[in-house]
């Protein structure tokens, strides 16, 4: 049997006109004993910033103030993850050390000159984070001094592990009701310390 069907209006697209992107609803209000998983940015579910190898140093310095992050994952030609870069990296000694040895100015810099490189990255496991607490996961963060953590699952589609998740201590930091700013200040532990939050005694805090 036939059907009609009836034709649609076309409109003109007005001026300012954004468009819809993927958005992960994060809880308002958290604490340190809430699931690990409700704080975790789920890249299945948000779209995550990446740069390239090629990529000159003040682009991803951009990319990262203009996206109010402070890493991306840098990725080749075919969408692997070969390492990332933070806005710790940028900011450090690392820029300064490489044009001091080998010459050049800031301009020449590119995201491989001081990107850390896919052999050297340690990633959490998504079937432990799944079972671990916020709280566990600062104080993995605590003890390693870095500001984030990727998780990796299994793909799906490839059956290979792949980057499902990242942990920002500045976004925590956020979600704890503290007053930061994740593009211009990276949250620090004195500042969760006194957020009230506690942490294991690790070695490394019985050094002089």
């Amino acid at each position: 049997m036939s059907q009609t069907y009836q034709t649609l209006t076309f409109h003109h697209l007005e001026a300012g006109a954004g468009y819809f992107r993927p958005k992960q609803h994060l809880p308002e209000h958290i604490t340190a004993d809430d699931p690990a998983l409700s704080v975790m940015t789920d890249l299945s579910l948000v779209t995550t910033y990446t740069t390239e190898l090629d990529t000159p140093l003040n682009k991803a310095r951009e990319t990262m103030m203009k996206r109010g992050v402070r890493m991306l994952l840098v990725r080749d030609a075919e969408g692997h993850i070969v390492g990332l870069i933070t806005s710790r990296d940028i900011e450090g000694e690392k820029p300064e050390r490489i044009l001091a040895k080998a010459g050049g100015s800031w301009e020449d810099l590119l995201v491989a000159d001081i990107m850390t490189l896919q052999p050297k990255l340690e990633v959490l496991l998504m079937e432990d984070v799944a079972k671990a607490r916020i709280g566990d996961i600062i104080a993995t963060l605590r003890q390693v001094n870095r500001q984030h953590a990727m998780v990796v699952d299994i793909h799906p589609e490839t059956n290979r592990l792949a980057v499902r998740g990242i942990f920002s201590l500045s976004q925590i930091g956020l979600l704890l009701g503290l007053e930061i700013d994740p593009a211009l200040h990276a949250t620090t532990f004195v500042d969760l310390e006194q957020a009230g939050i506690d942490y294991p005694i690790t070695s490394s805090d019985l050094l002089p």
